[in-house]
């Protein structure tokens, strides 16, 4: 199976995932008692990882097509986490959290505000170091928010709890945006590490980049 093969099965896989996505909210499947593990919730978003890094470890065609990818746009595509204020003006209003809606909220902004410069500026093999040290952070505030709102939502005495999260159009964020983003930074990181350092010829000077 060739690239474009790839593209077009990995597209229809996340328009189908994300209509499942959907449907499963509307049909609050994602909602759980509040003392209840929120079991369901906690799967749709580990499930599609998982499922990713298991069909990218064992299909060496569909982990070259990854790789394939332009490092560059997978990044700006995180520049829509810049909708984390939404986060900050729930809580504000009192309908999330703090000890969730503040780091995720924050770290959400700082990523998306960020991330067109990492794109433009860092994706690239001078500066592999910096661009996979801030792939690490977008991962960090993404597992960051998932385990704050889940420790919210088990441990919280208070009324105001995670909740909203877990009913649309919010539980679209952690059942498909999370998971798709942090896809997008492994595949960065994993393209990252495959970049080289210049080799130099023995008289000291560097080899053209087709060379390397």
């Amino acid at each position: 199976m060739n690239n474009e093969k790839y593209r077009k099965l990995t597209l229809w896989l996340i328009a189908a995932w994300f209509v499942f996505t959907l449907s499963a909210s509307a049909l609050h499947l994602f909602q759980t008692p509040p003392t209840a593990p929120p079991l369901p919730f906690g799967l749709a978003v580990l499930t599609p990882v998982l499922v990713f890094l298991a069909w990218f470890r064992i299909s060496p065609g569909f982990r070259a097509f990854a790789l394939s990818l332009n490092p560059g746009t997978l990044t700006m595509v995180q520049s829509w986490r810049i909708a984390g204020f939404v986060f900050l003006a729930l809580y504000s209003y009192g309908i999330l959290p703090g000890g969730f809606a503040l780091p995720a909220g924050w770290g959400d902004v700082a990523i998306g505000v960020t991330a067109p410069l990492v794109s433009l500026k860092l994706a690239s093999r001078s500066h592999r170091t910096a661009f996979i040290v801030w792939q690490i952070l977008g991962i960090t505030d993404l597992v960051t928010a998932i385990g704050s709102g889940t420790m919210s939502q088990i441990i919280s005495r208070s009324q105001i709890t995670t909740a909203p999260m877990t009913v649309l159009p919010l539980s679209l964020i952690p059942t498909f945006a999370v998971p798709l983003f942090l896809m997008l930074h492994i595949i960065c990181i994993a393209q990252a590490r495959r970049w080289q350092e210049p080799v130099h010829a023995r008289g000291g000077e560097p080899l053209p980049s087709s060379a390397v």
